[in-house]
């Protein structure tokens, strides 16, 4: 649809108001396209049915809007793409790739056998080995989530490379375990619901904080799987306080409505930011 031209996207959560993170984040995937006369896109990921919300969604575009940033086409919610979501989740069933998991979060956080990796305890495939006749009675039975069986995965496709920001990246999904495909109380995880959005709308350069680099390797190896291009990968810093804590909607971090309704001119946060200067003290943190 696009040959040869960036592609970027903002893709927030709607289970709350966004604050200066986010910010910099949407100004960051804004700025790639724009510099190189590409396309931005926004995406609502509301796959969250227990904590996604109608009011956050207007929000979203208003705080953008204020900003001065604008995309391009029609807004894409995750929440109307499930059948697409199916589909891919399947494609990884027929492969021998994906399993039923009934373990419980505490049944994993007690577990002894439990290994570590990036973001705390891994899962510790204890739904793995289950015979195909226990699995059949027991999805009848209780919920379950599906989870992608790792190390199959990666011995099946072998050694595998993303291309980052200044070069190629070796993909090492194993750092992330038996990763959620599908959870017990939504459609999809987020790994597999980027990966088929991202090549449904032709993202040519995924434009995200550095917290998301890990996740990265996992979503390399499920493009390898399901076929799908995969595109060139910008992680940036994140902000965080003067002492240091990263900006997040759980620790209460100012919201762009606040500033907003405060009469902080967006001009200047803007120009601010470009220039690597932000308002209240906060700052880049690797």
């Amino acid at each position: 649809m696009r040959m040869n031209e960036i592609v970027t996207r903002f893709a927030p959560s709607p289970t709350g108001r966004l604050h200066l993170g986010h910010a910099w984040s949407a100004l960051q995937a804004h700025d790639v396209a724009a510099s190189r006369g590409g396309h931005f896109l926004l995406r609502i990921e509301d796959i969250d049915s227990g904590r996604a919300r109608g009011e956050f969604v207007s929000s979203i575009i208003e705080d953008l809007l204020w900003l001065g940033l604008s995309w391009e086409g029609e807004i894409v919610f995750q929440s109307e793409r499930t059948a697409l979501y199916a589909l891919a989740l399947e494609d990884l069933k027929r492969q021998g790739l994906a399993y039923p998991c009934f373990c419980t979060r505490r049944d994993i956080a007690i577990s002894a056998s439990a290994p570590h990796g990036p973001e705390g305890p891994l899962y510790p495939g204890t739904c793995r080995p289950l015979p195909s006749g226990e699995r059949e009675r027991r999805m009848g039975q209780e919920p379950h989530c599906w989870r992608l069986d790792m190390a199959a995965a990666v011995s099946r496709v072998g050694p595998l490379t993303w291309q980052g920001e200044h070069g190629p990246v070796r993909a090492d999904p194993l750092i992330q375990g038996d990763v959620v495909l599908a959870r017990k109380d939504a459609p999809v995880s987020y790994h597999l619901a980027v990966v088929v959005d991202d090549a449904a709308q032709e993202i040519t350069h995924v434009v995200r904080g550095a917290d998301l680099f890990a996740a990265t390797h996992v979503h390399r190896l499920l493009q390898h799987l399901l076929g799908l291009p995969s595109p060139i990968y910008v992680h940036h810093p994140l902000l965080a306080s003067a002492n240091g804590e990263r900006l997040a909607k759980r620790t209460g971090a100012p919201s762009l409505e606040a500033m907003r309704e405060a009469g902080v001119d967006p001009g200047e946060v803007v120009a601010g930011m470009r220039e690597g200067r932000f308002p209240g003290g906060y700052r880049l943190v690797e």
